[in-house]
Order: C-alpha cells, then structure tokens, then sequence
C-alpha cells in the first residue's frame, strides 16, 4: 500500500502557503476525500486501471489520425492532476509523467496533433506546471489555468469553455482525457476517456 498525502503539500510552490494551494488548486469533487479512504487506492491498482482505459484510447486515436483530413488541425485535450502527472503518487517536483497517458500523448504528438492541458490548478502556478509537463515528454500547445475570476465558477463549466475556445481556434478535439467528470462533461470532444479517480480519492 502506498502512502499518499495531499498533492498540494508536494508541489514546490513557495509564494503560497499549502493551505491556501490547496483552497485554490483542488475541484470540488475531491474535497470529501478522506486520508482514510485516500489509503485504499495503492500505485500498482492506479497504472493498472489507468493502463487499462489507455489500451482503449491509443487504438482510437491511431484509427482517427489515420482518417483525418489533409489539413486538420487535430488537438487532444488532458486534464493534469492525476491524468498527464502523477499528481497523489508523486513525492517530489517535478512530479513524474503517468507513463499509459504518457505513452498516449507521445503517439499523438509525433503524428501532428496538438497537446492541450486544461487544469483546475491556479495561474499563479502556470509557469512551474508548464515546465513540469514538459520536462516530462509532453508538447504544450497550450495550457489553461484558473484566472480569479474562474475560480469562483463551476470547474466543469469552466474546463467546457477551455475547451470551446480551443476550438475557435480552429482545432478539432479529437479526444478528451481526464479522471474527473468536471473534466469530460459539456462536449466539444469527439470522444472522451475516463481515468479512475476511485469516487473522488484522487484529485
């Protein structure tokens, strides 16, 4: 069994204390989780459960890059915590890649499309996130953080317009990747694929 704590007493963020991190950064959805009920989910079951659900995406997407049309703009939308990094499981910053979406998103990205991150996590740690996913293997197209405006809106409402406006841009979101419900509700992806957040225990 692997001991977890709170992921934001991990990240290296030295002009905010944890606490207030913690108000800022965390969805909703996560804040009944209990350290009790954390301790249930171990590392080995999560990559497991989170290898199992990309087996079903890298398939797909490889199927859509195959059909697209010359000239698509092609993008895959992902959530950050405890879908693209190891957000519960990762003791030290930067925190490692969650190598099934990694894997994922290196195919992706080597066949043209375009990586963005849409996150819950506040603007004021844009910078050490982006260099985070970076160091990691990932390709940043872009990534939209929580002004402070947003962080009085519901995240999924939230993550929806990301989403939209990645659009506007002239992206087709061939797949959307998260663990949370906020993440993949609202549309505007052609498919959508759902990492276990075990009732909340993960953020």
């Amino acid at each position: 069994m692997t001991s977890r704590r709170p992921w934001a007493h991990r990240i290296a963020v030295t002009a905010v204390s944890a606490s207030a991190f913690l108000a800022l950064a965390v969805p909703a959805q996560a804040a009944t989780s209990t350290a009790a009920a954390a301790e249930d989910v171990d590392y080995a079951t999560w990559q497991s459960d989170c290898q199992a659900v990309m087996d079903q995406a890298l398939p797909y997407v490889t199927q859509r890059i195959s059909a697209g049309k010359s000239g698509e703009k092609r993008a895959i939308v992902f959530d950050i915590d405890n879908t693209t990094l190891e957000t519960d499981f990762g003791f030290s910053y930067p925190q490692p890649a969650n190598k099934p979406v990694l894997n994922v998103a290196e195919y992706a990205q080597q066949h043209g499309v375009a990586l963005f991150f849409v996150t819950a996590r506040p603007g004021l740690i844009a910078a050490p996130t982006e260099w985070n996913l970076k160091h990691d293997g990932y390709e940043v197209s872009g990534l939209y953080v929580r002004g402070v405006s947003d962080l009085f809106k519901d995240v999924a409402a939230y993550k929806t317009a990301q989403r939209v406006a990645i659009e506007n841009k002239g992206y087709t979101i061939i797949a959307n990747i998260g663990n949370s419900a906020s993440d993949l509700s609202g549309g505007h992806a052609e498919k959508t694929f759902k990492l276990p957040d075990y009732d909340g225990q993960l953020s």
